[in-house]
């Protein structure tokens, strides 16, 4: 999938040593079906080549606001017209100052300052720089002039420091500029998500725990937040990275148990919606063992079962109403092995919700594939196969809907 195809987009390189992730961006934005007009400054120059940008993206490279290319000499005017929106990775301290001033002496800041399109900026300076009391204006600046900042992060820096400032990495810019181009849906919605799996503990080194990956609870998290929500994901023991974390717009919480998992999802209050997806195991251990269990030859241990709590139920049992319309809006998952349609809906009716979600594929856990079977009372929906990232788009757009 190609979340940005037939997007144009002018990406603007200034001086700094983040500008050797430049040619790395252009690669992943054009991968993501974007096509990429690259323009540098003098001191951009210093640190990576046009001809390097030239060769990755097919197009030539203009650094000078004299070039005599554009048939009207005027590539200021010339290179907006035509961009979905100009990105600016690095952004250097000198160049926010001066685009927050409307001051523009050179071909980027004089297209900057000629465009009618979106502009995105990816800050990278030494963490002082970032720091001072002038770069924090010129950013407030720019935020209030409608500029979108990407970042920055903290980390080691060229300088040998750690601190904030550091450009954010290119797989994480792309994923805010895919983002920025989402339908803001959910602006201003408070979303919880469960995902992933619980671990329930029998002894200090063992437990119970299922092969849920977290993969479609993370893409609904990041879909809910390009689609404008302020998101709390509250995930089980999985392997994966916080979706869009640079945004400042996602909390996350991590738990072990069924309990632990319960508790931080009651905790969490005021939410638009919430999305059940995590694959929580139904029992625990009464008395998980303080020490390792030894093992004994053709004994094996007894076990003692009790249920956990019913995260989805508990949750469902606060729903108010706001405006006519159900709050938390609660959102079901289920995994069956045999009448996915008929055992989701039973699921559905008991726990007093309006919509559940039923994994079809067969092999969903681990997989960045999936099926869904959309369930409520008016029927259901199936969302044919594809990157679980695109069914959680188009869930997030068919729960928008709803409430």
């Amino acid at each position: 999938m190609q979340s940005l195809l037939n997007k144009k987009l002018v990406l603007g390189i200034s001086g700094g040593i983040a500008a050797y992730k430049a040619p790395e961006l252009a690669r992943q934005l054009m991968q993501e079906g974007a096509s990429v007009q690259v323009v540098m400054t003098e001191a951009a120059g210093q640190f990576v080549t046009a001809v390097t940008m030239q060769a990755i993206t097919g197009n030539p490279v203009y650094t000078s606001q004299w070039d005599n290319s554009i048939p009207n000499n005027m590539a200021h005017i010339e290179l907006s017209r035509a961009a979905d929106a100009i990105l600016i990775a690095p952004a250097s301290a000198d160049l926010m100052a001066k685009l927050s001033l409307g001051l523009a002496d050179d071909l980027l800041s004089t297209l900057c300052l000629a465009r009618d399109c979106p502009l995105l900026l990816a800050p990278a300076m030494n963490k002082q720089m970032w720091e001072h009391a002038a770069t924090q204006r010129s950013a407030q600046r720019l935020h209030q002039d409608g500029v979108s900042l990407l970042g920055p992060a903290s980390g080691f820096q060229a300088c040998g420091e750690i601190g904030m400032g550091r450009m954010l990495e290119p797989t994480e810019i792309c994923e805010q500029v895919v983002a920025f181009f989402q339908k803001k849906i959910l602006a201003g919605k408070k979303v919880l998500i469960t995902a992933g799996p619980t671990f329930e503990a029998i002894d200090p080194v063992r437990g119970i725990t299922n092969h849920s990956s977290g993969k479609m609870g993370f893409a609904i998290a990041r879909a809910a937040l390009e689609a404008g929500a302020d998101v709390h994901l509250i995930a089980g023991p999985c392997d994966l990275e916080t979706p869009l974390a640079a945004t400042g717009k996602i909390t996350r919480t991590d738990i072990t148990s069924a309990k632990q998992m319960h508790a931080a999802a009651l905790q969490s209050t005021d939410n638009d919606i919430f999305f059940a997806v995590a694959a929580v195991a139904d029992w625990g251990i009464e008395k998980p063992a303080k020490d390792k269990i030894k093992r004994q030859s053709g004994k094996a241990p007894a076990l003692e079962f009790v249920p956990n709590p019913d995260i989805l139920l508990d949750i469902a049992k606060t729903v108010k109403t706001k405006g006519g319309k159900p709050y938390p809006y609660c959102v079901g998952f289920a995994a069956e092995s045999s009448n996915l349609e008929l055992h989701a809906d039973e699921k559905r009716k008991r726990k007093g919700i309006p919509m559940i979600v039923g994994n079809i594929g067969p092999d969903t856990f681990g997989s960045d594939l999936n099926q869904l079977l959309v369930i409520d009372a008016q029927g259901s929906k199936k969302l044919a196969n594809a990157e679980k990232i695109q069914l959680a788009r188009q869930l997030i757009a068919l729960v928008a809907k709803k409430i």
